[in-house]
């Protein structure tokens, strides 16, 4: 995955791309946010824009949050 340091990457963006990792992998959201954290922002959350990181986290409380809404059902 190419990605351009210079622009913001969107929380959908990273929706897909942890939903993605969960799937393939088999992951827990806690597992693909590690993975995430290692594999794309490689350890440092100041490898790229500081909204990035933002959106990033926003992408993690959506999906936390639309997991919890479906279990409650």
């Amino acid at each position: 995955m190419t990605v351009n340091h210079a622009s913001v990457l969107t929380k959908n963006y990273f929706i897909a791309y942890l939903k993605l990792i969960m799937n393939s992998k088999d992951y827990t959201l806690k597992q693909a946010k590690e993975f995430a954290f290692d594999f794309f922002f490689k350890g440092d959350m100041d490898r790229y824009v500081t909204l990035t990181c933002l959106q990033f986290e926003k992408a993690i409380k959506k999906i936390d949050k639309t997991k919890c809404e479906i279990e409650m059902g």
